[in-house]
């Protein structure tokens, strides 16, 4: 968290900055554990200072802002967002970006744990950077017959295949169980296990849950950390089905009680009645 409609929905939330110049980028003073920032961000400042934003995209979970045949590449991680109001606190305001004209606009680079990464790379080096042997296709546009070949390819549980960003980027631990859960598929089953018919059931139930999810602006947990390009709370956490309810009655066959498994150090949540192994 944030996953792939969140850091969507902080994309199209922070759009009004395209056109706009770069007048500084900054760090704030700053007390707790300090995020990885590649240049330095005076160097950073000297190379976009006086740019204009060209255009905002998103990158697995990555957002991009590309001025100056440059990127700066804001992964916000575990606790990370990016907004154009205050963040929920000074204290955790990791970088800050100012732009020239008016209304005055500033973008904020919050993270509450620290664990969130900026770095500045050129055009052409993104493609070998990021992307090579680091990055699968996004889960967004991912053709099926490129899809079911990746999950067809290894004998993971298919739960934490998907959380794989080499195999498939965007995907997190709350929408895979969410997922798997509309598909009724059990997070333990091997991949290359999964009928032609499953795996396109998958597939169209992914696209569906992200695009929906990214309808909500995605999803605020009871932490509250995750919030929009205005700092509004997403709200498809009222749409989850299983994600983080564990020992409640299933919603969808309400025969079944829901069930907290780890798998690959992260929590899985399923119903063991809709998502028989």
């Amino acid at each position: 968290m944030p996953e792939l409609p969140e850091v969507e929905t902080m994309c199209r939330g922070i759009e009004w900055i395209v056109g706009r110049r770069i007048a500084r980028v900054s760090k704030p003073a700053c007390e707790y554990r300090p995020i990885s920032i590649t240049p330095s961000v005076t160097t950073i400042n000297k190379k976009l200072a006086g740019a204009k934003v060209e255009r905002v995209s998103r990158l697995g979970k990555r957002v991009l802002i590309h001025a100056a045949d440059h990127a700066l590449i804001l992964q916000p991680k575990m606790t990370g967002m990016v907004s154009l109001e205050d963040p929920p606190d000074l204290d955790h305001n990791r970088l800050q970006i100012d732009f020239k004209g008016w209304p005055t606009l500033q973008l904020f680079f919050w993270d509450r744990r620290g664990l969130g990464t900026v770095e500045l790379q050129h055009e052409d080096a993104i493609e070998e950077r990021i992307v090579n042997g680091k990055l699968g296709p996004d889960a967004l546009t991912i053709t099926f017959d490129i899809f079911s070949e990746k999950l067809s390819a290894t004998s993971r549980a298919i739960k934490v295949a998907l959380l794989d960003q080499k195999l498939l980027a965007g995907v997190g631990n709350l929408y895979a169980s969410e997922m798997l859960h509309v598909s009724k598929i059990h997070p333990e089953k091997p991949c290359n296990k999964l009928t032609k018919l499953k795996k396109r059931l998958l597939y169209e139930v992914m696209q569906r849950v992200l695009l929906d999810a990214i309808a909500h602006e995605g999803s605020t947990l009871s932490d509250g950390t995750y919030r929009n390009a205005l700092n509004n709370p997403g709200s498809y956490q009222n749409q989850h089905l299983v994600y983080d309810r564990a020992n409640e009655p299933c919603p969808s066959c309400s025969l079944g009680t829901i069930r907290r498994i780890v798998q690959a150090q992260r929590s899985t949540f399923y119903c063991p009645k809709c998502q028989k192994k």
